[in-house]
């Protein structure tokens, strides 16, 4: 019987604090992430650790995916890649080359298909992954450690490592618990430690592709990832991080009324923020204005009730930006 598993990636701020995973079902799953890491490092780093957490089955693996950049580069660019030195076509280094390299060690001799499927579309499995590493990108931001979950039944893989620039390149000794084997306790491995290094700086937006013109993942997907990274106290406090998401035209008009310039946002990055309770994100519509606007439309929830919301994203030199935004409270 073929292993169905939805896999997924998640950075808050892209790079920031990140997350990965993969779902099977609510007994097989599993997620990790890094105090900094990109979209496309957790998005690859899930699959990594699914192939490695199966690697003992000789069941073939069905892997359904949101990034068309994960798919392409496994699918279509790395035989390119390695015959080339695991350069590109134009010539540049393979990026994320030895997350790389560990999934093609981990592809070797085993039948595993990708599927692609749209993210945030209500595809159940996808949206199960995707809930994990989110969550486990909001732990790093909070600098906990995510719960891990229990893995795959018998996995004797190290995993994916613990830096998304340098995972381990091939499986070593296992180091499990009695409840980790039995697949029962919240941690299926214990992953090995990489050497110390800092994860590589990208530019912020910055899309990895095989040749200019391909995108890294859908920009809708990117703009709601983004979007949702507003949500956290790690971006809503930290003024860098606003500048290079809001606009310099952005404006904001808030559930009370009141008109914000961008000047009055990044000025309350620096004052304590006084709402409480987790604020989650619930999709309502995405539609694309023209190849460089994007519209969302989007329910946000706290403790305090739900807003009605809708942005404007706007691309400019390869960035999206935030440019408008407005607050409606819920009847």
């Amino acid at each position: 019987m073929t292993i169905i598993a939805a896999a997924d990636g998640s950075a808050l701020g892209n790079p920031g604090p990140a997350g990965w995973a993969w779902y099977i079902d609510d007994s097989r799953w599993r997620c990790g992430g890094w105090k900094r890491g990109t979209n496309n490092q957790g998005e690859l780093t899930a699959v990594l650790d699914l192939l490695r957490q199966t690697a003992h089955s000789p069941e073939p693996v069905h892997i359904l995916c949101d990034s068309q950049y994960v798919i392409n580069s496994v699918t279509k660019w790395m035989a390119g890649w390695k015959r080339k030195g695991w350069k590109k076509a134009d010539g540049k280094p393979v990026l994320n080359v030895e997350v790389m390299k560990a999934l093609d060690e981990a592809m070797r001799g085993r039948e595993v298909t990708f599927e692609w499927v749209k993210g945030h579309a209500g595809h159940e499995l996808n949206e199960k992954a995707d809930a994990l590493a989110n969550g486990a990108a909001r732990a790093h931001s909070s600098r906990q450690e995510p719960e891990s979950g229990p893995g795959f039944p018998g996995a004797r893989a190290v995993g994916a490592g613990d830096d998304p620039a340098s995972p381990p390149t091939a499986d070593g000794p296992a180091r499990h618990s009695a409840a980790a084997t039995s697949g029962t306790g919240p941690r299926a491995a214990t992953t090995s430690r990489a050497p110390e290094s800092r994860a590589p700086e990208f530019d912020l937006f910055s899309m990895e592709d095989e040749t200019p013109s391909a995108a890294d993942r859908p920009a809708v997907d990117l703009v709601v990832d983004l979007e949702r990274s507003l949500l956290t106290d790690a971006v809503r406090g930290d003024r860098a991080h606003l500048e290079a998401l809001l606009d310099p035209s952005w404006s904001h008009v808030c559930a009370r009324g009141e008109v914000w310039s961008r000047g009055d946002r990044l000025a309350a990055a620096e004052s304590p923020d006084t709402a409480t309770g987790e604020r989650t994100m619930e999709v309502l519509e995405a539609r694309e204005l023209g190849s460089d606007a994007i519209l969302l439309v989007w329910r946000e929830r706290t403790g305090g009730g739900s807003l009605l919301r809708s942005s404007v994203w706007v691309r400019s030199r390869g960035s999206w930006r935030q440019t408008f935004q407005q607050g409606t409270p819920e009847a």
